[in-house]
């Protein structure tokens, strides 16, 4: 969870809602209702600037897992000229991004789904698997997820609706679940990659499942 700063810990809570909302209903007053985590640190552990920093906020149904990122935007947003929503963006992580990894499975952390949104409302979902020699990733993976952005003049919020089928596992209240949120920002030598648990490689890397925190479901 975060404290009341809403400063890193290893954990986040996900709150549970009793009626289903869309991607597109960024404002909705439920998002209130989720204790706010602001992402802080780059991979590497080193403190971001504030104006690079990401606060996450989860909800959970009995359908899906809901995600919403609002973050500050001070600097030109890398994202594509000709956006498409319409299918998955594979190279987004190239842009800019909002991204959560899930591992439903306390037994297999190596097993985990990525998700990611863009500012143009973009996304991508890809279901991934580690062996001992190298990491497997299934791009044809179809989640039904949803998504949907906001730019506003100093800043972007990012959606995320996650239906628990494409899981095959849905939560009850006070389970916990492996995850780790990301933003990456910018472009070239001062392309920032933000990590809620950093991953410390020695290069820019979120496929570190031993360093994820925990959702809470509450």
């Amino acid at each position: 969870m975060s404290d009341e700063r809403g400063a890193q810990t290893d954990t986040i809570e996900a709150r549970r809602i009793e009626t289903e909302i869309a991607a597109s209903d960024l404002d909705n007053p439920l998002w209130m209702a989720a204790r706010p985590l602001v992402i802080t640190k780059y991979w590497s552990g080193e403190e971001a600037p504030a104006v690079r920093h990401a606060e996450a906020r989860l909800l959970w149904s009995d359908e899906a897992l809901y995600v919403r990122f609002s973050c500050p935007q001070q600097e030109p947003l890398i994202v594509s000229d000709e956006p498409q929503a319409e299918r998955k963006t594979i190279g987004l992580w190239d842009r800019d991004v909002c991204e959560i990894f899930i591992a439903p499975d306390e037994r297999e952390p190596e097993r985990y789904f990525e998700f990611e949104a863009a500012p143009t409302g973009e996304w991508v979902d890809l279901a991934i698997k580690w062996t001992p020699h190298e990491r497997l990733t299934d791009w044809e993976f179809n989640s039904g997820m949803t998504a949907a952005a906001r730019i506003l003049e100093d800043g972007i919020t990012i959606s995320m609706r996650v239906p628990w089928k494409s899981l095959g596992r849905k939560p009850q209240a006070g389970t916990r679940w492996r995850a780790n949120l990301f933003r990456c920002v910018g472009t070239g030598a001062t392309r920032g990659y933000l990590a809620w648990q950093p991953t410390r490689t020695e290069k820019p890397s979120f496929h570190l499942p031993e360093a994820f925190g925990e959702i809470k479901f509450v």
